[in-house]
């Protein structure tokens, strides 16, 4: 299993740039709306949508090709409106031509490069459970214009 904790320094997600909130970590905050979805199937839907910016935001979980197609995934997808279900089979597609997607370098080896985004994991958290759904969507819109 790949391991995606991020560091923390000085309270301060090293990739991302998300605040250490209530005592818990980015890849800890990225665990309450993963949880959330199992009672809403609204947000469910967005799953996609969540994890894709969580991790174009953690570009060091990626080799350097499966980092670009996940960016170009979440682009095309986003520019062209399309469905979840298209953008599953989309990813399917892709991946078979790809080698490795996932880092292998271990977790605490790997180079990070802080960028500074507009907004976080930190904002879904904030936000709680019952705005999430708006909360993601606008953080979708964000990290498509944060890519611009």
């Amino acid at each position: 299993m790949v391991n995606n904790n991020t560091v923390m320094k000085s309270g301060r997600c090293i990739e991302c740039g998300a605040r250490e909130t209530d005592g818990f970590s980015c890849y800890e905050l990225f665990g309450f709306p993963l949880v959330w979805e199992h009672n809403d199937s609204k947000l469910y839907e967005l799953h996609f949508w969540l994890v894709s910016c969580y991790m174009i935001q953690h570009p060091s979980n990626y080799t350097e090709e499966g980092y670009k197609h996940l960016v170009n995934l979440f682009i095309d997808a986003y520019d062209n409106n399309w469905d979840t279900p298209y953008i599953l089979k989309k990813n399917r597609e892709i991946v078979k031509s790809i080698g490795k997607i996932t880092n292998p370098i271990p977790n605490e080896e790997r180079k990070r490069e802080l960028r500074l985004w507009s907004m976080t994991i930190e904002d879904i958290y904030l936000g709680g459970e019952q705005n999430a759904i708006k909360n993601i969507k606008k953080w979708k819109e964000r990290v498509r214009n944060d890519l611009r």
